[in-house]
């Protein structure tokens, strides 16, 4: 299962944890199972239309990715949701 670490702003869904495992062969593969294990995760990452949410970008082993969540995810993946930096 790959590995996925979730933003501060975001572990609330989580129980707190940084650091959860999901099984899936794409990103999006991965946010289904995660929503089914901690609820609401999904609805915070992913727009109604299926897209990510303007703000959240995707990084798969080190790489942020134009993919998306289309983009493949291996075994033993480092998959990071980052949000958004805002400033001036």
């Amino acid at each position: 299962m790959a590995s996925v670490w979730i933003p501060a702003t975001l572990q609330h869904l989580t129980g707190g944890e940084a650091v959860v495992q999901a099984p899936g062969r794409t990103v999006r593969e991965l946010v289904t199972a995660l929503d089914a294990s901690y609820p609401g995760l999904k609805a915070a990452i992913v727009q109604d239309d299926g897209r990510l949410k303007p703000g959240v970008a995707v990084a798969v082993d080190g790489y942020v990715t134009s993919l998306g969540l289309f983009q493949r995810v291996e075994e033993r993946s480092d998959v990071q949701f980052v949000p958004a930096i805002g400033g001036g």
